[in-house]
């Protein structure tokens, strides 16, 4: 078989988010319709025009020894956790090429590719007050290997041995989708035979969120924080920030079947595009995300027919929800009226470069267990909305094979789509 005609499998999958320190306590919160989001209980946040945020489950420095965890901004320590989840559940302990079962995996074939939008955006403005308050010897000589955006792929890289290239992506909100795009073709092209890809982001801090409420970008519902995050509804006023990690282990069929891997779907490919429309607005009609579509059925074998789940981007803005449906509709016509729609933002809030990883998770699960989660704090259906939302309680998905798409967009005009398939 060539090279770039291999097919691409899910082999291991984890997670660090606001619903659960790991992809199980993740999942069971989403299938459950549960809110990752509250009330910020930080000195910070007290005068702040927006005070909510959807802030990650479990600290990882309940996981990761604290001398490790003072040398990673957070958003590499959340991509720590998370990959090292989906390196076990993959089947693989240890680093590639050394002893354990990460012997069966050739380091020169292992690649990486996890992507921020921000970066360690935390660590930068936390050690630039270190600086004004405390002078120049209190800055910490680990802050440049902290706060650089390719800090959580270079550390995730560094653990597991990966040597056929290390990447990170970064499109905004894009990001993390990105990433597990760049990884399939990593695999399809005879790069790698084997990938740990997705997002990462933590940027709940009172800069970004004081930036994105000047934007208007973000939802200022402050007396209701499990309700504020509400994509599809009339009243949707903006997303709610939210921080995490997901990751997935990506392998071509015959590396998987070669050492007798579990596998939860097929990666079937993406289909990428930009707007070239604004720089914070989607394009009104969803012109981009039509293209991202169509490039994805053009280069792939994947039939309407087939797609039984979409994870959407579905931010809970005004426009942008709308935006993401229309293109769907242009695209696939009637046939979207059999494909069950989840906001999973809903309930872990916008998690930026770290959504489309998160995301990847959530619909590879949804087609492993066929259950489509719901999407919550819907109370009044924006009609303009034509698709079929998966309200209020989780959904069976169809028997047979089936596939999912998880669509990701970012500031930029950045439009990434992946599919998935069962098995």
């Amino acid at each position: 078989m060539n090279a770039t005609n291999r097919t691409v499998v899910v082999t291991g999958i984890g997670a660090t988010t606001p619903l659960g320190g790991d992809s199980a306590s993740t999942w069971e919160g989403l299938v459950a319709g549960r809110s990752g989001v509250h009330l910020l209980q930080q000195d910070w946040a007290a005068e702040l025009p927006v005070r909510i945020a959807a802030e990650i489950a479990v600290e990882p420095t309940e996981v990761i020894p604290r001398p490790q965890a003072r040398r990673l901004d957070r958003s590499a320590q959340f991509a720590l956790i998370a990959a090292r989840e989906a390196w076990a559940d993959a089947g693989l302990t240890g680093r590639a090429g050394e002893p354990g079962d990460g012997a069966a995996v050739d380091p020169d074939r292992l690649g990486a590719v996890v992507a921020s939008g921000i970066g360690g955006v935390t660590t930068l403005l936390g050690q630039y007050d270190v600086l004004k308050e405390q002078g120049v010897r209190r800055v910490s000589p680990h802050t440049v290997p902290m706060l650089m955006p390719n800090s959580p792929a270079a550390n995730v890289g560094i653990e597991l041995n990966a040597r056929a290239g290390v990447h990170t992506p970064v499109s905004a909100c894009a990001s993390g989708a990105e990433a597990i795009g760049y990884a399939i073709q990593m695999i399809r092209t005879g790069r790698a035979d084997i990938v740990v890809a997705g997002g990462t982001e933590a940027a709940i801090h009172p800069l970004p969120i004081v930036a994105f409420g000047n934007m208007m970008a973000m939802s200022k519902n402050n007396d209701d924080p499990q309700g504020a995050s509400r994509p599809y509804d009339v009243a949707r006023d903006g997303f709610v920030l939210g921080e995490g990690a997901g990751i997935v282990v990506l392998e071509s069929a015959e590396h998987a079947a070669r050492r007798g891997a579990r596998v939860y779907c097929e990666a079937v490919g993406q289909g990428v595009s930009a707007d070239a429309h604004h720089i914070a607005q989607p394009e009104p009609n969803g012109r981009g995300i039509s293209s991202a579509l169509t490039n994805l059925m053009e280069g792939s074998d994947l039939k309407p027919a087939e797609i039984a789940h979409v994870n959407a981007h579905a931010t809970s803005t005004p426009q942008g929800d709308v935006a993401e449906i229309k293109a769907l509709r242009g695209v696939f016509g009637d046939d979207v009226d059999h494909m069950a729609v989840s906001a999973t933002k809903s309930m872990t809030g916008h998690l930026l470069g770290g959504a489309g990883g998160v995301e990847t998770v959530a619909t590879v699960l949804a087609l492993h267990n066929r259950i489509a989660p719901p999407t919550i704090n819907i109370e009044n259906f924006d009609p303009e909305v034509e698709a079929d939302v998966v309200r209020g309680e989780a959904r069976a998905l169809p028997e047979g094979t089936i596939a999912a798409l998880n669509n990701s967009f970012g500031f930029g005009g950045h439009n990434v789509v992946l599919a998935f398939r069962s098995v």
